[in-house]
């Protein structure tokens, strides 16, 4: 049973005449089957994990808290959101390919980092060291994928980096639920246990102190880049030695590793703090 389940299955609602049980389906409260006023201001929507799903505010601090402190004290892992575009991947309309890039939509049937998206006109090609820091990262931390793309593009995306749900199950968060800014709100676990990596820092307004940000990854030619050549038409890529993921594997292993270095002190413990000290040492 997931820590969300057993925060819905042991909720209860200390009013006769109105429900405040944890969690409401399309209206109707799952402990106790009454009407809710879907916009009562202490639920908020949840339809990225199921179709009409709403939680009371409360459950919602319960479950990141139970949710840090189950991850921490048991498989010692931390959770970690992740960015698409310019992050992990670059994504391009097959229709702006340069005249110079043109070849790669012959490549995108036998390479292994470059892909076109089945049922569009997307030409998807893959940071340097994606597959190697999915596969490390998965070891320390529980991962979210957070885009701005729309959930269709963000699924078609996950069928190519992780088909078997091996890495993100189903914890995928886009601007279906968060159209302008993006919130950890949405993720189930306590900020001082979550790390951010995003290529824009301004899309994280009231969570800046827990981002990596992370060197904009960019293979295909941009509209506003006509001096310099791109990857695509150079015919090389950023090294996967020192890519950006590298850098911040690094980064991620080190906070990982300063977390759990004493175990009596977990619950005290803020990953917020640890970037902090980390880049205040890296100042020296």
């Amino acid at each position: 049973m997931s820590v969300l389940e057993t925060v819905i299955n042991n909720s209860f609602s200390p009013y006769t005449n109105t429900c405040f049980h944890a969690a409401s389906l399309h209206g109707i409260c799952v402990a106790c089957n009454s009407m809710v006023d879907e916009h009562y201001l202490y639920r908020r929507p949840f339809d990225h994990l199921s179709p009409g799903l709403q939680l009371t505010h409360d459950a919602v601090a319960l479950t990141k808290r139970l949710a840090t402190n189950s991850s921490s004290l048991g498989e010692q892992k931390l959770h970690l959101v992740l960015d698409l575009d310019h992050t992990l991947l670059h994504t391009t309309e097959v229709s702006r390919l340069t005249e110079a890039e043109k070849y790669l939509i012959g490549e995108a049937r036998i390479r292994d980092d470059l892909w076109k998206l089945k049922s569009s006109d997307f030409l998807v090609k893959l940071r340097p060291f994606v597959r190697d820091f999915l596969r490390e990262a998965s070891k320390m931390f529980t991962m979210h994928v957070y885009t701005m793309g729309t959930r269709s593009y963000a699924e078609s995306i996950l069928k190519l980096i992780d088909p078997d749900r091996f890495y993100f199950g189903h914890r995928v968060i886009t601007r279906d639920e968060s159209p302008c800014t993006k919130t950890l709100d949405f993720v189930f676990a306590d900020d001082r246990g979550v790390m951010i990596v995003d290529d824009t820092r301004d899309v994280w307004p009231d969570h800046q102190r827990n981002l990596i940000e992370i060197s904009e990854y960019n293979y295909f030619r941009k509209k506003s880049s006509q001096h310099s050549k791109p990857y695509s038409e150079e015919k090389t890529d950023e090294s996967e030695n020192d890519s950006g993921l590298v850098k911040v594997f690094r980064l991620l292993k080190e906070v990982h590793c300063r977390f759990f270095r004493v175990r009596e002190e977990l619950e005290s413990k803020d990953v917020r703090l640890l970037l902090q000290e980390i880049e205040e040492s890296n100042r020296v």
